[in-house]
């Protein structure tokens, strides 16, 4: 006997018409698949001035006034995020990266969380389901905001030891960064590394130590430094060149771990972009931009391998340091000669004061506004399968939910006409929608519901 179906959805309006792509599903689901490898880089604190700061320099080192680019600037799809939280105009990267990830806006310091404080599950998730391999990493500590919005579930972004754990439920194959915070959990608690690896996961410090554990694990946490002290002691700091694993040598790292026999999605956070932002320092801002660059050169080198196949998103979480270029008393120009100067006599670092610092921008045409975020919008760049859907003026919480969910196969309004990206928890918690069928969770719609596939046929039966 067929088991009978009912499905109830407590909303304004039922009839899935997603005017903002285009589309119009009155009960026809459309077949369209995502990208089988999805590349989406995140430069956190990179904004159209910092991307625009990169280039400058760059024509400065080639001896142009401008039009230099960088790689990802060259990608044919250009767009524009706008990036407030439900809290606030100005986001943090906790918000902002709950809203990238899960299609949820959120309070500022709030991880995986709406902002009444229920878990929203990242569209990795759903990826998983529907057999991606999964690598997420940073260059700064894979428990820091950005990377852990897509695994972690925490009313305070601070919760780094209970952020960690988080790892575990969520599953995913790789994941890496400069190290950990909060190593460390309460006394009589395992440390982050313990903890992983009594549950599955191999963790690996640095280069060697990865190459070891590479071939025999299917679950391995990454970290860019090596194991130079004991682990009970292993802690992180923010502070500036702190890696020792490039951004692109991670890359190629993950992609040396899931390979390409299976569809997968990679995130990478450039980091360390938003802490040299936050310290208003030109020139390790160009440097980690830079760095940023040569990890997309990598998933692009893999594009051109697999163009039919391949979808490279490049974004930022929110804009930091509130940076003009050209600003007095210099004025319509940049004066990167002594900014150069003191880069490389101190050894490629800045270690001038905060008051020696500003006198050096603002005599070279550089002005950062604020150490911290700005409301300012942030670029999307995207090149290969479905690039075109990111083109235009999008808030956060709205574009992402296309690298799964290419065609808004299960996307509905709002009854305040926002359209958010909702995978099965969303839908449950914000539509009530309600399963009634036979050994689903009780008749009720749960995460752990059976395969995307199969909830395409429910939603397609309505």
């Amino acid at each position: 006997m067929k088991k009978a179906i009912a499905i109830i959805v407590s909303v304004a309006c039922v009839a899935f018409t997603l005017t903002t792509l285009g589309i119009k599903c009155a009960g026809k689901i459309q077949d369209s698949k995502p990208a089988k490898y999805i590349f989406l880089f995140i430069g956190d604190g990179m904004g159209h001035a910092q991307a625009s700061l990169a280039e400058s320099y760059l024509s400065y080192q080639e001896g142009t006034p401008g039009n230099s680019q960088l790689l990802f600037t060259t990608f044919p799809v250009l767009g524009t995020c706008f990036t407030y939280s439900a809290s606030s105009l100005v986001t943090d990267s906790s918000a902002a990266g709950t809203a990238i990830a899960t299609g949820t806006k959120t309070n500022n310091s709030y991880l995986g969380v709406d902002p009444d404080g229920n878990p929203v599950y990242s569209f990795a998730d759903d990826l998983k389901e529907m057999g991606y391999n999964i690598g997420i990493y940073s260059s700064v500590p894979v428990n820091h905001a950005t990377p852990a919005s897509f695994y972690g579930h925490n009313i305070s972004r601070n919760g780094y030891y209970e952020i960690s754990k988080d790892m575990i439920p969520a599953d995913y194959n790789f994941y890496g960064g400069a190290n950990f915070l909060q190593f460390k959990g309460k006394e009589g608690e395992p440390n982050t590394e313990e903890y992983l690896e009594a549950n599955g996961y191999q963790v690996a410090f640095g280069q060697a130590e990865f190459d070891e554990i590479k071939s025999t694990s299917d679950r391995v946490v990454l970290l860019a430094e090596p194991r130079t002290k004991q682990a009970s002691q292993y802690v992180s700091d923010e502070a500036e060149n702190q890696e020792t694993m490039l951004l692109a040598d991670m890359t190629r790292n993950c992609l040396d771990f899931l390979g390409d026999e299976k569809p997968f999605f990679i995130m990478c956070e450039g980091g360390e972009i938003d802490y040299m932002c936050h310290a208003d320092k030109t020139m390790p801002t160009v440097e980690a931009i830079y760095k940023f660059n040569d990890a997309i050169q990598v998933a692009y080198d893999f594009y051109l391998k697999h163009p039919k196949q391949t979808l490279i998103v490049v974004t930022a979480d929110h804009e930091t340091g509130g940076l003009t270029l050209g600003a007095e008393p210099l004025s319509y120009a940049i004066d990167w000669a002594p900014l150069e100067k003191q880069w490389l006599e101190a050894g490629q670092v800045n270690d001038l004061s905060p008051e020696e610092n500003r006198t050096l921008n603002e005599s070279c045409g550089i002005a950062w506004t604020t150490t911290h975020h700005t409301g300012a919008p942030v670029p999307i760049y995207a090149i290969g399968k479905g690039a075109q859907k990111f083109a235009g003026r999008k808030a956060d919480n709205q574009p992402f939910g296309n690298l799964s969910d290419p065609d808004g196969r299960v996307r509905i309004w709002r009854k305040e006409s926002r359209l958010l990206q909702c995978g099965r928890a969303q839908l449950q918690r914000h539509y009530s929608l309600t399963l009634l069928q036979e050994g689903v969770g009780g008749g009720k719609l749960q995460r752990t519901y059976p395969q995307v596939p199969q909830l395409q046929r429910d939603i397609q039966g309505l």
